[in-house]
């Protein structure tokens, strides 16, 4: 029974420590809650940093979209003057070409007979000239009518301007008059490229007749890229020729790339109630290809301001912190955590306007997470 008295005293000690421990314990959880140690071996292995405030430029901006595009006079669409048949298809979509460069070759049984009336009519052409110089020649010399000189006048200009028509007609299918007038004749015509560019589409292939209304092949020059975008109306008179923009292709990368407002336009779409913009793209070098659909920022002011990286900031209860030096010694650092008022934000700054409380103060501005993590559990 003596031992066991012992016994339950010393239980009873050991629980009156314990509870006095806690009770010392609790003050100094309430007392350093928003402080944070972090050994320099935690500090270094989570590749953290400190920083100071700088400062920024921040813009005010206006968020668009649009696509990748080139200009009109980029575009061609080859079509044939007169309808034939396919022979010769040697490209597809995607080759580059070079303007002059063969595309197609056609061929039609009217493209003789208009070389054939063409060859007629030049014949006759040199006849009705010589009776038209002869009949001139005895009018004015009174030895014959007037009747008779204006007639030879009219056929002569009459089956001229039939001559230059068929002239024309023949150069338009790029077939040389002269040879035709020295007998060659071809049952072909070819059609050449006339711009330089890359095939986009092609809508034929060997066989396929041809009307001077179909499209053929499609070619586009990718040396002049630009934006094509749409504002709505509500921000189109922040828009002003020569403001940068910044923008992304959503679909490809997260780069940003940057061009500038070069014409806006000056009338809205009643459907959509948006206004085009057609900005030049600042680097064209760019693998783009004309469709791409893209994400731009519209850049309509812009200021300099103290800041932080985003990465410095932690976000705890709707509340913005950092964490700043306050104490190390050997092996620790003790960090304190500071409430923030912001302002503009971009992608990888924030604006700070309490900036009386940071000024002077060494603040973590790399790997805030794990940082954030203690500051919860301490917090706890």
């Amino acid at each position: 029974m003596k031992y066991l008295y012992i016994l339950l005293f010393s239980m009873v000690l050991v629980a009156c420590g314990n509870s006095e421990k806690k009770e010392t314990t609790i003050p100094e959880t309430e007392t350093n809650k928003n402080e944070i140690r972090l050994t320099k071996a935690q500090f270094e292995g989570e590749k953290m940093a400190l920083g100071a405030l700088a400062e920024y430029n921040f813009n005010e901006t206006v968020k668009v979209n649009g696509m990748i595009d080139v200009p009109p006079r980029n575009k061609s669409s080859v079509t044939t003057f007169i309808g034939g048949y396919i022979t010769k298809t040697p490209l597809l979509i995607g080759d580059t070409v070079k303007k002059g460069q063969l595309l197609v070759t056609l061929e039609n049984t009217e493209f003789v007979e208009i070389q054939q009336n063409y060859l007629e009519v030049a014949e006759q052409l040199n006849y009705l000239k010589s009776e038209f110089n002869r009949q001139k020649t005895l009018f004015d010399e009174k030895i014959t009518s007037e009747k008779n000189y204006l007639k030879a006048e009219s056929a002569y200009k009459s089956n001229l301007a039939h001559y230059n028509g068929l002239r024309k007609k023949l150069q338009m299918m790029h077939l040389n008059p002269t040879k035709v007038e020295q007998g060659q004749i071809s049952s072909t015509i070819n059609l050449y490229a006339p711009i330089s560019g890359n095939i986009t589409k092609v809508n034929v292939s060997n066989g396929t007749y041809v009307a001077p209304s179909d499209v053929i092949l499609e070619i586009v020059d990718i040396d002049h890229i630009h934006l094509e975008l749409s504002v709505f109306e509500k921000d189109i008179l922040k828009i002003k020729k020569g403001q940068k923009i910044l923008f992304k292709i959503p679909e490809t990368s997260n780069k940003t790339y940057e061009a500038e407002v070069h014409l806006v336009g000056t009338t809205i779409d009643e459907q959509t109630r948006r206004i085009k913009v057609h900005a030049h793209v600042d680097n064209e070098k760019e693998n783009f290809i004309v469709g791409m659909f893209v994400d731009a920022d519209i850049i309509v002011d812009s200021k300099k301001a103290l800041g932080l990286p985003n990465e410095a900031i932690i976000e705890n209860e709707n509340n913005l912190f950092v964490l700043t030096l306050k104490e190390e010694n050997a092996t620790d650092f003790y960090f304190e955590k500071v409430k923030l008022v912001t302002g503009k934000k971009t992608e990888t700054n924030i604006e700070i306007i309490n900036t009386e409380a940071l000024k002077e103060k060494q603040i973590v501005v790399k790997g805030t997470t794990m940082l954030l993590n203690n500051s919860e559990e301490d917090s706890q």
